[in-house]
């Protein structure tokens, strides 16, 4: 098997079922590990960007997936992300109007996205968000706040529009997230 790899660095592909010959990756951090028999389709772009990717088992990445590590991406076992999705692990700062925005740093937070997700296509994952269990993100949603497990997420910004198990956070209230 042959990946596509940008300067040398730490992968760890545990025998996936298929890596396409036609993504990228740019080792410019700490590390990027890949579980087994996860899928890494065509043009799928994984960059560290002085970070790290790690994705779980059985997992589907699909072309077009732009996949950052800055602040640390994580991503469990049975994840489905869609065609054209984006995460980033990091957040330009822009407080002071004063200063060019390209001067004032990022928020490198990371991101977690747990097991049993399904990311349907063109969502946007940013910076310090944790993605719940069994969660549902719809096609085109913009994820700024964490989701519960179990949540059906949709629009811009993601809000929950229903839950997949009910009684599942004993007592805690989706207000948290």
């Amino acid at each position: 098997m042959m990946v596509v790899v940008k300067r040398k660095g730490n992968i760890q592909i545990e025998t996936p079922r298929t890596i396409s010959l036609k993504s990228l990756f740019y080792c410019d951090g700490k590390y990027i590990k890949i579980g087994k028999n996860t899928i890494v389709r065509e043009y799928a772009y994984i960059r560290l960007y002085g970070g790290s990717v790690e994705i779980g088992e059985d997992c589907s990445i699909n072309p077009f997936c732009v996949i950052y590590g800055h602040g640390g991406l994580f991503i469990g076992n049975n994840v489905r992300i869609a065609a054209h999705c984006t995460i980033i692990p990091a957040n330009h700062i822009y407080k002071d109007p004063n200063k060019p925005i390209s001067q004032q740093g990022e928020t490198r937070l990371g991101i977690k996205i747990h097991d049993d997700v399904w990311i349907g296509t063109g969502v946007r994952i940013l910076d310090g968000v944790e993605i719940g269990e069994g969660s549902v993100v719809a096609a085109g949603s913009v994820v700024v706040k964490s989701i519960p497990p179990y949540s059906v997420v949709a629009g811009v910004p993601a809000k929950i529009i229903k839950k997949r198990k009910i009684n599942d956070m004993a007592g805690e209230s989706i207000d948290n997230y």
